[in-house]
């Protein structure tokens, strides 16, 4: 049996796709700052069609305060660039990742 404390902590994966004025304003280094804050592992690059994705994994609460940031309007944390859309995609979980970079 699998007691519920430990099943909350099992790690997830998420893929945060995000949509706005997110590209050349510093957007991915703030993710990633939040990130490691947050102690997730991933990473934030820029899509050709102008979105970053947000490749992050770790503890379920983490990943949901990071989508949370993403999210905020207004962003109390100075968020740069403006944010119109955030689509999660769960996914599963990569072996071996480790810190969180930007590509």
């Amino acid at each position: 049996m699998i007691d519920a404390h430990h099943a909350a902590s099992t790690p997830v994966r998420a893929t945060l796709f995000v949509k706005g004025h997110v590209q050349g304003v510093g957007f991915r280094w703030w993710t990633r700052s939040r990130a490691l804050e947050l102690g997730l592992v991933g990473h934030a690059r820029n899509m050709d069609d102008g979105r970053v994705e947000v490749l992050t994994q770790g503890e379920p609460s983490a990943v949901d305060r990071l989508e949370h940031l993403l999210r905020e309007v207004p962003s109390t944390t100075a968020r740069p660039g403006r944010v119109d859309l955030v689509v999660r995609q769960e996914g599963a979980l990569r072996e071996g990742l480790t810190g969180f970079v930007e590509r």
